[in-house]
């Protein structure tokens, strides 16, 4: 242990199956911010019973210290995340062993699904939070205390910060960083690390929300199938009620208790799939790529991925579309 009394003690709660950059992004940071100070954070990694562990990637890791026998006070406890959502919270004693590290912590945090091992120890009761996107259903269908936030990138509430997937645990530990020391620290990791130190918009623009809604009704699973088939068409309710041979308002009741959401909702979704595709891999203009999504215009298509994704049409082709060519060498 180190004599001086200024530094923070960052401990990374890890376990077999965990995610590499889970650890990897944020310990980077910690470590830029430790080099800048002079030495103000010390990192240990700990697993229980000070073993081993080895990350879904194969890659195997030694730790620091047994997570169960960590004594004295903790400035800051991150727990990892992993693949499943179930991973970490399958872990045998990991949640009690956090649940009873967090009474010692001025904050805990979580990167991807180890949010699941912070619910499961009842940190997350009451508390916003928010997990990979592919997980955030499952986390709030586990633990329904908790207000899950799907688009965040990072969630704070109180002195409980909770993480988006993988690459966000750089921006959480980014946002921890400027708590301590401000944003001008912040920023100059942010850019030796070449990352936003604010990411634009939420982790919606990485979603993939391509699953099909598994509809049982038959007349609800043409409708569907129509919906995802011709995005160009007119999908408003009276034609799409007509489309399933049910009144308006039967139709309307029927479509938002079978597949969860409105019918004008889920046409919007829809149309804004497919303009992600169009826009990921092809060259045609916003106008066009509004006209054959259906959104009849560019400024249409741009509020709906407002609302849906967080940013404008532009700026999603500009950060996901395939060039085609190679990097300079």
């Amino acid at each position: 242990m180190t004599g001086r009394t200024d530094v923070r003690e960052v401990v990374f709660a890890v376990y077999d199956d965990m995610q590499l950059l889970d650890l990897a992004g944020p310990l980077d940071v910690f470590d830029a911010a430790a080099k800048i100070t002079g030495g103000r954070y010390r990192m240990r990694t700990a697993s229980l019973g000070g073993a081993p562990v080895v990350c879904s990637s194969g890659v195997r890791l030694g730790v620091d210290a047994d997570l169960a026998a960590l004594d004295g006070p903790l400035h800051t406890l991150v727990v990892v995340g992993g693949w499943g959502s179930t991973s970490t919270a399958a872990t045998p004693g990991l949640a009690a062993c956090v649940a009873g590290l967090a009474g010692r912590a001025q904050r805990v945090a979580s990167v991807c699904t180890g949010a699941f091992v912070l619910a499961q120890a009842g940190l997350l009761d009451g508390r916003r939070a928010t997990t990979h996107w592919a997980f955030c259903a499952d986390l709030a269908a586990a633990h329904p205390r908790v207000d899950v936030r799907p688009d965040a990138i990072y969630v704070r509430d109180g002195p409980v910060v909770t993480a988006a997937g993988v690459s966000s645990g750089i921006d959480l530990a980014l946002a921890l960083i400027e708590d301590d020391h401000g944003a001008d620290l912040a920023r100059t990791i942010g850019r030796w690390l070449v990352v936003f130190l604010r990411r634009p918009g939420g982790q919606s623009q990485f979603s993939a929300w391509t699953r099909a809604v598994p509809v049982g009704d038959p007349a609800l699973r043409r409708v569907v199938e129509h919906i995802a088939a011709r995005p160009d068409a007119d999908l408003s309710v009276p034609a799409l009620a007509r489309h399933a041979a049910l009144s308006e308002r039967h139709f309307a009741r029927r479509f938002t208790r079978e597949v969860g959401t409105s019918p004008g909702r889920y046409v919007e979704r829809t149309r804004v799939r497919a303009a992600r595709a169009l826009l990921e891999s092809g060259s045609a203009g916003v106008d066009a790529v509004a006209r054959r999504c259906g959104f009849g215009s560019a400024e249409t298509m741009r509020r709906a991925f407002l609302r849906e994704i967080g940013v404008p049409p532009g700026s999603y082709r500009d950060r996901f579309r395939a060039t085609g060519t190679t990097a300079d060498r």
